[in-house]
C-alpha cells in the first residue's frame, strides 16, 4: 500500500499538467470564426455582466493588428474557434494585402485549452519584419507563450521562444506568465511590454502587493527580458490601457478599492496617467513632474480625475496623442458594474492634457460598461469608432458601430458615419491597428450578448465601409466580403 501511495505521489509531482503540453500547431484554419465568451451570470434579462463575440477583447490587450508598410500588409491576430460547435479558444494569425485586396487563410498557432477570452493573443512586428505573437493568460492557472515567425512578414510557421526574465532577486527564470499585455516595439531598443502579474509578494517597504499588479518589462530581442517593474500597487490593484507615439509610452489606469462596500475589480474607479520617454528609465506625469514607481496612494501626482467620491466606475478604452504629443484618454463612466439602465448613464469621455491642465469632455452615451471604442488622431481631426448606438441586444456588450469626429480637440463631437446597422448580433471591441492603413482601419468581432452564438470577424476602411472575413475559404487568399453599402 505504501509503495502504491509513493507511486501515485511521484506521478502527481513529476507528470506535467495538461496545459503545459500545449503545442505549436502551425496549421491552416478553414476560415475566420471568433470566440464567444461570457462572464458573470446575472440571472435576469441581461444574462451576463458582459458577453458576446470577444475575439478582440479586452481593452487592456494591444495591439491586435499592425500595418507593415514594407510589404503593404496589415497583420492581425485574434481569439477564435476552429468550427461553429467549438468553445475552445485558439490563437490565429492572418493578414490583409492592401495591393491585392485579398485576405490570407488564417494560421492556427495553438489551442489555448480554455474558453476564456482573457487569454487572447496580441501581435507585434519588429524592425526586421519578424511577426511576434504574445499568448496571454488570465492569472496563473495557465501558461503564457511567445512565438516568432520563422521568416519575416510570413505567417506560415512560428517557433516558440524560450523566453527568460529576471526575478526580483536577480535570478534568471522562465518568462511564462503574463496577463493583460500591451506590447510596443522601438527600433534600436526592442520590446516594451505593459502587463499585469498576479501575486501577493512583499513590497520593499513591507506592504503586500495587490493581486492584480500592473507593471512593465523590456527586452532587446524578445527572448531575454528584464525584471518586471511595478507601476502601481494601490489597494486591490488596477487595470491599465496604454498608447505610444514616437518614443513616448503612456499608461492610463484605474484602481480597485478594498473597502467592504463597492470593493474589488467590479468597482474600478479614478483615472491616473504616467508616461516614459526613455524606455522606462524614468517616469513622469503629463506635465513632466517626475514620479517614483510604484505609486501606492490613491491621491498621487498621476491622478487625472477622482471618481470614487462621485460613486462612478471607470472603464478605460484607449490612449492616443495629439499633434503636440500630449496624451488623450478615452474612457467610460457609470454608476456600477451590473448591466442595465439602473447603472446609466454610460458616458464616454476624453481626458486631454492641454499643456496646462487635464480638459475632460463628454463624447456621447451608450448602454454598457464594456462598449469599448478606439481613438484615432489625424492632425486636427480626432475620430472614435465604437458601439455608441444600441444593438440588437440592448444593454449588452457592444452595439452598432458609429464613427464620431471632433475638430476642436474633443470639446464637441458629431456622428459622421453609421458603420454598422441592422446587425443580427452586437458588434464588439473595434480595435485600432498600429500605424493604421486607410484600407484596414478597425478590426472587430460580433456576437449575441444574451446567449452563445456564432461570432464573425470584420474590418472597415477609413470611410467606414465594412468587410467580413470569410468563414470558409477554398484558397489560401480570398476577397473579404463587403457588408452593407
Amino acid at each position: 500500500m505504501t509503495y502504491r501511495i509513493i507511486l501515485l505521489i511521484s506521478s502527481f509531482l513529476f507528470t506535467k499538467p495538461v496545459f503545459s503540453q500545449i503545442e505549436t500547431l502551425n496549421q491552416k484554419a478553414s476560415g475566420y470564426r471568433g470566440i464567444w465568451y461570457f462572464i458573470g451570470a446575472t440571472h435576469n434579462e441581461y444574462a451576463y455582466k458582459y458577453s458576446g463575440g470577444l475575439g478582440t477583447y479586452p481593452a487592456n490587450h494591444y495591439p491586435f493588428s499592425v500595418y507593415a508598410p514594407a510589404v503593404g500588409r496589415t497583420f492581425f491576430c485574434y481569439g477564435g474557434v476552429t468550427d461553429s460547435s467549438s468553445r475552445e479558444l485558439c490563437h490565429l494569425v492572418g493578414f490583409f494585402d492592401h495591393k491585392t485586396g485579398l485576405v490570407s487563410r488564417p494560421t492556427l498557432l495553438l489551442n489555448k485549452q480554455t474558453d476564456d477570452a482573457h487569454d487572447n493573443p496580441v501581435i507585434q512586428v519588429d524592425s526586421r519584419g519578424y511577426i511576434w505573437i504574445f499568448s496571454t493568460s488570465h492569472g496563473t492557472e495557465r501558461p503564457s507563450f511567445i512565438h516568432r515567425s520563422r521568416k519575416p512578414y510570413d505567417i506560415s510557421a512560428f517557433d516558440r521562444v524560450e523566453a527568460t526574465r529576471r526575478d526580483e532577486q536577480g535570478k534568471t527564470v522562465p518568462f511564462t506568465n503574463f496577463s493583460y499585455l500591451q506590447t510596443y516595439y522601438q527600433p534600436g531598443r526592442g520590446f516594451f511590454n505593459l502587463m499585469t502579474h498576479y501575486d501577493r509578494g512583499v513590497l520593499p517597504y513591507g506592504a503586500t502587493k495587490p493581486r492584480r499588479t500592473i507593471a512593465y518589462i523590456t527586452s532587446p530581442d524578445g527572448s531575454t527580458w528584464s525584471a518586471w517593474q511595478d507601476i502601481a500597487t494601490i489597494e486591490e490593484g488596477h487595470y491599465q490601457s496604454s498608447g505610444q507615439r514616437g518614443r513616448k509610452i503612456g499608461s492610463a489606469f484605474n484602481y480597485h478599492p478594498n473597502t467592504k462596500v463597492g470593493a474589488g475589480l467590479d468597482y474600478r474607479t479614478n483615472l491616473y496617467y504616467v508616461e516614459t520617454d526613455d524606455f522606462g528609465k524614468s517616469w513622469h506625469t503629463a506635465n513632466g513632474q517626475p514620479v517614483q514607481l510604484p505609486l501606492s496612494d490613491t491621491l498621487n501626482p498621476a491622478l487625472v480625475k477622482a471618481y470614487r467620491n462621485r460613486g462612478r466606475n471607470v472603464y478605460i478604452s484607449d490612449v492616443n496623442y495629439d499633434a503636440a504629443n500630449r496624451p488623450i484618454i478615452l474612457y467610460i463612466t457609470s454608476k456600477g458594474p451590473e448591466p442595465g439602465p439602473q447603472n446609466g448613464p454610460y458616458e464616454w469621455h476624453v481626458a486631454h492634457w492641454t499643456g496646462k491642465q487635464w480638459a475632460i469632455h463628454t463624447v456621447t452615451q451608450s448602454d454598457h460598461n464594456y462598449d469599448m471604442g478606439s481613438l484615432y488622431v489625424e492632425g486636427t481631426a480626432w475620430r472614435i469608432i465604437g458601439p455608441a448606438e444600441a444593438g440588437p441586444q440592448p444593454f449588452g456588450t457592444g452595439g452598432e458601430l458609429s464613427l464620431l469626429e471632433s475638430r476642436d480637440a474633443g470639446k464637441s463631437w458629431k456622428k459622421v458615419k453609421t458603420v454598422t446597422q441592422n446587425s443580427a448580433r452586437n458588434q464588439t471591441y473595434p480595435r485600432r491597428p498600429v500605424a493604421a492603413h486607410p484600407g484596414f482601419y478597425a478590426f472587430w468581432a460580433d456576437g449575441n450578448a444574451r446567449k452563445p452564438s456564432a461570432s464573425f470577424l470584420y474590418f472597415c476602411n477609413q470611410q467606414g465601409q465594412v468587410f467580413q472575413l470569410p468563414t470558409e475559404m477554398k484558397g489560401d487568399l480570398e476577397k473579404p466580403v463587403p457588408v452593407g453599402k
